[in-house]
């Protein structure tokens, strides 16, 4: 047991069930680690992924403010470039991919998994997050009748589509989007409460804190941006 992280993990906020206000902000979380510098690093990994998907949101103009906890303001509006180690040189594997920003997605899980050499967190947490991600890309290609592989992202990374069985049911059973997301971050809850070695005072522990937590806040801003959509014109 580490009595660093004893105190570190004792003196976090409780964490809620997805839907729940986040108690701490991403980079409040980032500066309770600044005495810690491998699980920081390893937080720094998880929540760089949150702010790629929010700097798709504003170039796809589904937000308007973003909230980085790893880039800067201007790197996730889109005006900086991204940092070198998100710019992955030509992959010839990738030259027929249908989507540009996938090749900054292949740089960021192949990051997060060489990181993830030092930690089993990660080790774990790669294979099942790019393993969903390319069991959907892969259900939606097909229901449209495209090419599926040219929308995988690291397959080599990934674990077997049929472990996502589930989750997917239950995404295309949705009757809206947001449930179809709710569905998807449920999935991710139940296997971050799978691995999160609660009590073992181990860096893990920590990590799985920083999934959820971003996972909350990921959620929140979802429900946020889905209320401005329906409000009235002319009203918050």
């Amino acid at each position: 047991m580490s009595g660093r992280n004893f105190y570190l993990l004792t003196a976090l906020p409780a964490l809620g069930d997805p839907g729940a206000e986040p108690p701490l902000s991403l980079t409040g979380f980032l500066q309770h680690l600044l005495d810690a510098p491998k699980p920081r690093r390893e937080a720094e990994a998880l929540f760089l992924g949150d702010d790629l998907r929010q700097r798709e949101a504003v170039l796809a103009g589904e937000i308007a403010q973003p909230e980085p906890a790893v880039l800067t303001l201007e790197q996730a509006r889109g005006d900086e470039p991204l940092p070198a180690t998100l710019s992955a040189p030509e992959d010839p594997d990738r030259a027929g991919a249908a989507l540009p920003t996938d090749a900054v997605w292949v740089a960021y899980y192949r990051c997060v998994a060489a990181l993830a050499r030092r930690s089993a967190f990660l080790a774990a947490w790669v294979p099942n997050e790019v393993g969903l991600r390319n069991a959907l890309a892969s259900a939606r290609a097909k229901a449209l009748g495209l090419d599926a592989e040219r929308y995988l992202v690291a397959p080599e990374l990934a674990a077997p589509e049929e472990d996502f069985t589930a989750a997917l049911g239950e995404w295309s059973a949705a009757g809206d989007p947001l449930t179809a997301l709710r569905a998807l971050d449920a999935a991710r809850w139940a296997w971050l409460v799978e691995h999160d070695r609660w009590f073992s005072f181990a860096d893990d522990e920590l990590d799985a804190y920083a999934a959820k937590l971003m996972l909350l806040h990921r959620w929140k801003r979802i429900v946020e941006a889905e209320r401005a959509a329906a409000a009235p014109p002319g009203r918050s």
